[in-house]
């Protein structure tokens, strides 16, 4: 099997709409409800909304598995060396098989300035803030922010720190 990734564009945004829509319902329906996932689907996921987020700095990744697009990752840089991991999805048929490691390791490579990488979990969601640990992340600082339409984001910010090269 061969994983590889490759930097998506624009016209791509269907392709992660879709993988979004399927992904987000079969994972977090159980974990904050099928009204605020709709929700955060129509609000994040749309066409117009993902090229925003592509104009706005995020660069989308596509991890594929024997060429089949198989998630989406999405980075922001920040400062210097200092990134935010804005989205890190894949398919549930693939996860708990190692591609994540192997597709976060690929992604990062992409930053070779890389020091520090930011992001927020949903401290509910205990099986990714347990891969993110294993990987190496820390828990930073624990908040809730409020997304609209009465509901709020329950997260760990969460960090990886690199050492810098020699």
């Amino acid at each position: 099997m061969v994983i590889s990734i490759r930097k998506a564009t624009t016209e791509e945004t269907p392709i992660i709409t879709t993988l979004a829509q399927r992904i987000w319902r079969e994972h977090y329906y159980p974990m904050v409800g099928e009204a605020q996932v709709e929700y955060m689907l129509d609000r994040y996921y749309t066409d117009a909304s993902l090229r925003t987020q592509m104009e706005d700095g995020q660069v989308f990744w596509l991890p594929e598995l024997n060429g089949e697009v198989i998630g989406y990752v999405a980075i922001s840089p920040k400062g210097p060396g200092e990134y935010f991991l804005n989205k890190f999805y894949i398919d549930n048929q693939k996860r708990g098989l190692g591609f994540g490691k192997v597709i976060l390791e690929r992604v990062l490579a992409q930053y070779p300035d890389l020091r520090e990488l930011r992001l927020t979990v949903n401290r509910q969601n205990y099986k990714t803030i347990n891969y993110y640990f294993r990987v190496g992340f820390t828990i930073e600082a624990c908040f809730d922010f409020d997304i609209g339409n009465g509901y709020v984001m329950n997260d760990f910010k969460m960090v990886l720190k690199l050492a810098p090269p020699e």
